[in-house]
């Protein structure tokens, strides 16, 4: 099938290395001339770094930022004076002047002409200028001159169209033309205060209350701001200031000695490295930029070979397996990207701690096993120090305390011992970030930050491995040791249903788990596989149980009443629905492979002798009495199916001593050679040796002689 192809086809095994090389080399920094990484307290060497071009010294990020935040700061928000609106507004008072001066007369005739004129204003209002007489109309201009009076004093003030607790700084600038005043913006006013002001002054007049109200709410209709914020103005006046604050420190000549070798590099000459090293990949041209993003791109698949060649080597289960080499792309690619966004952000340096390699190293032991979490962590470290521009302390660190978190996972029993891990990590990080750190003479203050975030990656990467290790057993369908482990537990519902409803076949089941285990470990293959795939390997007999002889309580056997196409069809129908009880309970796959595998094609042998009995030799077909196979594919379903053989067989020997059940168990696992079963297995004649020898020492062992009690023979008989 297509399918089988892609998950096993050397091409894709190819183009995942390939692709995975690619990828990574483009998540290099950008246009730098990347030699090797320098820090701060180390020794230059190299022979002495000569300036081949006069290049520009690069101000550290932190420094500028500083500087660009002081420039910013010098920038107040820029008010621009605009008295346009404010003398539409006393046009508009001297036409409202005009009106009611020639509404007045008529007020007792046409009332509603004055409302049309007072719209603007509140019901309370209008009755205060509707209570104006003929009489009493006449102080009109002396209320409009107050008006106009105190509008004009707002206006000499200066009136910001912002509130004042709106305005970020207190000290703004008020532009004129082409001139700046800075002043203090509470020296003017903002609504609310003109508000007040207009209020404290009309009080102070000898007018009726409701006049008071009335001139005080006309004031506030016709009072305008004269001074507007320009966001325009104020943007451009910081990009001035910003243009003006130059990115670099000073500059270096051409021939001019950057480092003398053997020479301490310290945070100055540090910064002339770098900026060499940008400067020098600014001028690569085209065809230089290619040939870099070559050399990137070698270096990488020089790195992913590493493990590839091991793989191949000695990994023969992961090599044959695409789905679990894409893990690998997967994971590297994960460290490579946070890697790569860290580099795009400015932060402290103690950040890299931060790329979460011990999380790949834990993931990668317990989907596979630590010699595999070990290459898993010395490639993510060295592509992650790649990537950091050839950074050995990063990768140091990183190994260090990979390792550690393999060691601490290597034999897990369950999913909380991942957790476990913190303190191995912590301490990895810890030892190497004080040697580093002495080394290069660092502050105590840079050697906390740097163990703050160590701390910060210890305390993070179990909960990441845990999230993630759900994460690829869910998608990916990987069952790992701890999910072996789980499904070990005997208060799964599949084996306390086979304990409860076919205890015969439950006690073989476990039998044959300590064979297989034992077996396993022996030639080389996952004991824990073999033990669990054991124990399942029959679950199908608990449709039927009596139709199995090892459940069947009395001296009275089913099939001795039926024939033995009927008797077959009854056996080989515990694999099928062995099968779809497993499916439905959701078991891994590879457990689901032991129920028809442990059978192989078999012949069942006791039926179809039967057969040939009731029916003649040569007219029994024998294929409609084997089993349906697959036959086993792999070592753990293969020692299962000669387990399986082999522990029926010894436990029916009625006195069994060593010579017995060495000659039986060589027997059967002969006639399971010589009927062909074991040849899609990977097993070798050398783990068959080992097989029996295990299996002879083990049964033997279980079924030796016991000493009867005094009387056993009349207890037995009588109740």
């Amino acid at each position: 099938m297509p399918g089988q192809k892609l998950l096993s086809g050397k091409r894709y095994k190819i183009l995942i290395v390939i692709t995975t090389a690619i990828i990574i080399s483009f998540l290099f920094p950008k246009g730098e001339s990347l030699e090797s990484e320098v820090t701060i307290g180390s020794i230059w060497i190299q022979d002495d770094l000569i300036a081949e071009f006069s290049f520009p010294i690069i101000k550290q990020p932190r420094i500028y930022q500083e500087e660009l935040e002081k420039a910013k700061n010098s920038v107040y928000p820029v008010f621009v004076i605009d008295d346009s609106e404010v003398k539409n507004n006393f046009d508009s008072l001297d036409q409202l002047k005009k009106l009611m001066k020639g509404e007045f007369p008529l007020i007792r005739k046409n009332k509603k002409s004055l409302a049309d004129v007072f719209s603007f204003l509140t019901e309370t209002t209008k009755e205060t200028f509707y209570s104006l007489n003929e009489k009493n109309y006449q102080p009109l201009d002396q209320y409009f001159g107050d008006i106009e009076q105190l509008l004009n004093e707002v206006k000499q003030k200066g009136l910001l169209d912002i509130q004042h607790d709106k305005i970020s700084k207190n000290i703004i600038t008020i532009r004129t033309g082409n001139v700046d005043r800075i002043d203090n913006k509470f020296h003017f006013l903002n609504r609310s205060s003109a508000i007040t002001f207009i209020e404290n002054t009309i009080n102070k007049k000898p007018y009726r209350a409701d006049i008071k109200r009335a001139l005080i709410e006309l004031s506030g209709y016709y009072l305008v701001p004269n001074l507007k914020f320009s966001q325009q103005l104020t943007d451009e006046e910081l990009e001035i200031v910003k243009d003006k604050v130059s990115k670099y420190a000073g500059i270096v000549n051409e021939n001019e000695r950057i480092i003398a070798k053997h020479e301490r590099v310290n945070p100055e000459t540090k910064l002339k490295i770098d900026s060499y090293k940008i400067a020098k990949g600014e001028i690569i041209s085209d065809g230089g930029l290619l040939l870099q993003w070559l050399g990137k791109f070698l270096h990488i698949l020089a790195i992913l070979i590493l493990p590839s060649i091991y793989i191949f080597l000695f990994r023969k289960g992961i090599y044959r397996n695409n789905l679990k080499i894409t893990i690998f792309a997967i994971l590297i690619l994960w460290v490579a990207l946070i890697t790569f966004l860290l580099n795009q952000i400015s932060i402290p340096d103690a950040a890299r701690l931060l790329i979460f390699i011990p999380t790949v190293s834990m993931l990668m032991t317990i989907i596979f096993d630590s010699r595999v979490g070990f290459y898993s962590t010395v490639i993510t470290s060295l592509i992650g120090g790649a990537l950091r521009g050839n950074d050995y302390p990063f990768v140091i660190m990183n190994i260090i305390a990979g390792v550690l978190s393999v060691y601490s996972v290597r034999d897990i029993k369950n999913r909380t011992q991942i957790f476990r891990s913190f303190m191995f990590i912590l301490l990895g990080y810890a030892v190497t970030i004080t040697a580093f750190g002495f080394e290069r003479f660092e502050s105590w203050q840079k050697i906390f930050i740097e163990l703050s975030f160590a701390g910060t990656n210890a305390l993070i990467s179990p909960i990441l491995t845990y999230g993630l290790l759900i994460f690829f057993e869910r998608i990916f369908k990987i069952t790992t040791d701890l999910t072996l482990l789980e499904l070990s537990n005997f208060d799964r519902p599949l084996l306390k249903d086979l304990a409860r409803k076919a205890p015969g076949s439950f006690n073989h089941s476990l039998t044959m788990g300590t064979l297989a285990e034992a077996a396993a470990e022996k030639v080389g293959a996952n004991p824990l596989l073999a033990r669990v795939g054991a124990y399942y390997h029959d679950i199908g007999k608990t449709i039927s149980p009596h139709y199995f002889v090892e459940n069947q309580l009395t001296t009275n056997n089913i099939h001795e009443n039926i024939s033995p196409e009927e008797s077959t069809k009854i056996i080989t129908e515990h694999v099928e629905q062995g099968v779809e009880i497993a499916k439905n309970d959701r078991l891994p796959q590879e457990i689901i492979d032991f129920i028809p595998q442990h059978h192989g094609t078999t012949l069942i042998k006791y039926f179809y002798d039967k057969a040939i009995k009731l029916h003649g030799e040569g007219k029994v077909d024998p294929t409609k009495y084997r089993y349906p196979g697959p036959k086993p594919q792999t070592k753990e379903t293969a020692i299962v199916m000669l387990a399986d053989t082999c522990e029926s067989a010894v436990r029916s020997i009625p006195e069994p001593d060593i010579e017995k059940v060495e000659n039986l168990i060589s027997h059967l696992i002969n006639d399971r050679i010589n009927d062909k079963q074991l040849d899609e297995s990977p097993l070798t004649f050398s783990d068959i040796r080992k097989i029996k020898e295990v299996f002879g020492s083990i049964l033997l062992g279980q079924h030796h002689r016991r000493i009867r009690y005094p009387k056993q023979e009349e207890m037995e008989k009588s109740e």
